[in-house]
C-alpha cells in the first residue's frame, strides 16, 4: 500500500439537514473518491450531524485570495442596484 502522504487531498462539505447548504467541514487524504467519502462520513459525521456529504479533490478548487479582495471585488462596488438597500420589506415577510 502506498504511503498516505502521497494520497490526494480532498475537501469535505457536509449538509447537516435537508434544505440547508453544504458547508466546508475540513480536509482529508484518501486514495480515491469512494474512500474519501467513507472517511469523511466517519470523521465529520460521527454523531449523525449530516444528511449529505460532498468530497472534492483540492486540486479541482479555484479560489480568490483574501489578499486580492479589493481589486477582485472592486468592479461590483459601482453597481449599488445589486444590493437590496433601496427596497422596503413588507411587514410579515420573514424570509426574503
Amino acid at each position: 500500500m502506498s504511503d498516505t502522504k502521497d494520497w490526494p487531498l480532498w475537501e469535505v462539505f457536509v449538509r447537516s439537514r435537508r434544505g440547508l447548504s453544504h458547508t466546508h467541514a475540513g480536509s482529508l487524504h484518501a486514495p480515491d473518491a469512494e474512500l474519501a467519502l467513507r472517511n469523511a462520513r466517519d470523521l465529520y459525521t460521527r454523531r449523525g450531524e449530516g444528511v449529505s456529504i460532498w468530497v472534492v479533490p483540492s486540486t479541482s478548487i479555484t479560489a480568490s485570495s483574501p489578499d486580492e479582495k479589493d481589486p477582485f471585488f472592486e468592479p461590483s462596488a459601482d453597481k449599488p442596484y445589486r444590493h437590496p438597500t433601496f427596497y422596503e420589506i413588507p411587514e410579515g415577510v420573514k424570509h426574503l
